[in-house]
């Protein structure tokens, strides 16, 4: 994806000036982004860098990992150290079971669809409470122990709760299903296949535990968030390699109440349906989105250091207004 500044700029900036009534650039610089790229195919359609940062420079994703981690679980089950989705979570950790037999029950599918009925106490904005479930799992120094003490508060399948636990559960399955760390088989299976454009990271709870932080820890450039959204737009196809199977991404970011409670999320991605298409994205704190629209194979990153005052609202308009109007086919003129 070179760099380049190119006509499809003002073209976008005139898309974002009548859905806000402003500057789409004035609007990016003050509410901390830091990173803003619209990519289609393997093309820059626009890409602006705020505060200090530029293309080299790396970012975290926060919760966008976990759809890092449904792409892992999709190519574990490709190729079959996982048989399925409907496999109880206990096959994989049974140590479990001896803490509460209901465990059985849980599904890794509930555990991607927020569903798995797992206790969890968020403990509102920051400074957050100690005692919180979303301050144990952001900063535990040993996330295997704790994911392993979580506790059962509901039936699955019955109601959709975001849940950091499902994620760290999810990358204990991973860890033990393919033997190795869950990075190094990002590494292996995603990042080495795709040539990202510069190495990689997952944050680690500690040094002597080395457990992933499977909610929010991928480190990596702007660009490299946007080949990751790009993979989902062409149905796993990387350049004519499939690394991940069209049935799993179809399945992972498809709207689907049928087997979960809320339409809205699937397998650690959110959905949406604009005009009956179904894009949808990576996101979370402090306003990070990887956004996809796969039938304009359009991508839109943004990423920041806070929402902005204009909030969520803004930038889900946003993109729905950019990939419903902007045209990556037309030819542009300069």
């Amino acid at each position: 994806m070179p760099a380049d500044n190119n006509p499809y700029a003002s073209q976008i900036e005139d898309i974002a000036r009548e859905s806000s009534n402003g500057s789409l650039e004035d609007y990016l610089d003050a509410s901390g982004t830091t990173a803003f790229l619209v990519v289609h195919d393997d093309k820059l359609l626009y890409e602006r860098y705020f505060d200090g940062y530029d293309e080299r420079s790396m970012q975290t994703s926060f919760s966008m990992a976990k759809s890092f981690a449904s792409a892992l679980v999709g190519i574990a089950i490709d190729e079959g150290y996982i048989k399925s989705v409907d496999e109880p979570i206990t096959t994989y950790i049974p140590e479990l079971l001896k803490k509460d037999r209901r465990f059985k029950a849980i599904t890794i599918r509930n555990l991607l669809t927020m569903s798995s009925g797992i206790k969890y106490e968020e403990g509102g904005f920051l400074p957050w409470s100690e005692e919180a479930d979303d301050t144990k799992t952001y900063y535990s120094t040993n996330l295997r122990k704790l994911a392993l003490n979580c506790r059962i508060e509901g039936k699955p399948d019955e109601y959709f709760e975001y849940n950091n636990y499902n994620s760290l559960l999810v990358g204990l399955i991973l860890e033990r299903a393919t033997g190795m760390h869950v990075a190094r088989y990002m590494q292996e299976k995603l990042w080495k296949p795709m040539g990202m454009e510069a190495d990689g990271s997952w944050s680690l709870d500690s040094t002597q535990d080395g457990f992933e932080k499977m909610e929010s820890g991928v480190n990596a450039r702007a660009r490299d968030f946007a080949r990751f959204g790009m993979l989902f737009a062409k149905e796993g196809n990387w350049r004519g390699e499939q690394l991940i199977s069209r049935e799993w991404v179809e399945e992972s970011t498809r709207p689907d109440t049928s087997t979960d409670p809320t339409r809205d999320y699937q397998y650690f991605w959110w959905v949406t349906t604009p005009d009956s298409k179904n894009h949808f994205s990576a996101q979370r704190n402090f306003g990070q989105y990887i956004y996809v629209a796969p039938e304009k194979h359009l991508v839109i990153v943004r990423l920041g250091e806070e929402e902005g005052e204009k909030g969520y609202g803004y930038w889900t308009d946003l993109f729905d207004q950019l990939s419903t109007k902007l045209d990556p086919f037309a030819e542009v003129s300069s």
